[in-house]
């Protein structure tokens, strides 16, 4: 019982001497041989409906407008939403055993299961080694070209892929999105957790849905309380990088699936962290 609560399910960076290290030990992936991508970012959270895939697509939609290199590996198998918020439908080529993923119209390159789907509303019925599975292929058999910034759209919770994904990605770091409930100290400290058992760097936290505008007088109204962002953020000893308002506007574009033309400028902090890697 012991070596189940201390064990990190990774053992390149543990010394015990267990019957099961040679058979439990993950590598990570070796990325496509014709592929470039220099840095891989998680976006990941303790519980769904926080807005990971809206945060991952403006992180993209933000840091393609500086001139880098990006892309978006959605690793939300059972729930992707981000070609969605781009527009983009199919487009992807498959040559063997290789994939070449689909651009949005701004040029980031972009791999979900939705876009080998018939049809994107089929519902994805895997069980998770399966769903585990297509994250890693989309890591080895993608050919991703010139890629600066990788951003990866995690499922909620600390199950099988993002387990996976911490195991066998090369992660640079991840940032946590978290909402103004009071369970965000939960939700947080969840993904706090699972990083620091997987040594993954923690660049930050995004705070979503933190306030609505006022469309009369411009007033910040709290709908979901009094935002305790601050001092989770500090009790976990992590920068909290942007508060993102509930925004029509931008509620809107993801709608459209032309999130590329936000004009606002909620993620800047976020995004300035990344470029810092």
């Amino acid at each position: 019982m012991e070596e189940q609560n201390t064990c990190t399910h990774d053992c390149s960076t543990c010394g015990a001497d267990c019957a099961s290290r040679g058979e439990s030990e993950i590598q990570k992936e070796p990325l496509n041989p014709a592929s470039s991508v220099r840095h891989v970012i998680g976006v990941v959270s303790g519980k769904g409906g926080v807005g990971k895939s809206m945060v991952t697509s403006m992180l993209a939609t933000e840091m393609r407008r500086r001139s880098w290199g990006v892309a978006v590996l959605d690793a939300d198998i059972t729930g992707p939403s981000v070609p969605k918020a781009f527009g983009v439908s199919g487009g992807v080529e498959v040559s063997g055993e290789t994939m070449l993923p689909a651009y949005t119209k701004t040029g980031i390159q972009l791999m979900s299961v939705n876009l080998l789907l018939e049809d994107a509303s089929s519902p994805v019925v895997w069980r998770g080694p399966v769903i585990a599975g297509a994250v890693k292929q989309f890591w080895t058999d993608v050919i991703w070209t010139d890629v600066d910034y990788m951003f990866v759209d995690m499922p909620p919770g600390t199950g099988d892929v993002p387990l996976t994904v911490f195991q066998s990605l090369p992660l640079d770091g991840i940032i946590i999105v978290t909402t103004p409930q009071e369970l965000v100290s939960m939700i947080v400290e969840k993904a706090v957790n699972m990083a620091k058992l997987m040594n993954i760097p923690i660049l930050g936290m995004v705070e979503n849905m933190s306030y609505a505008i006022c469309p009369d007088c411009g007033k910040e109204i709290p709908l979901f309380g009094a935002s305790c962002a601050e001092e989770v953020a500090k009790e976990y000893g992590i920068p909290l990088l942007a508060k993102i308002p509930l925004d029509g506007k931008l509620t809107a574009l993801v709608d459209k699936g032309v999130i590329e033309l936000m004009e606002n400028e909620y993620i800047t902090p976020a995004a300035d962290a990344v470029e810092g890697l």
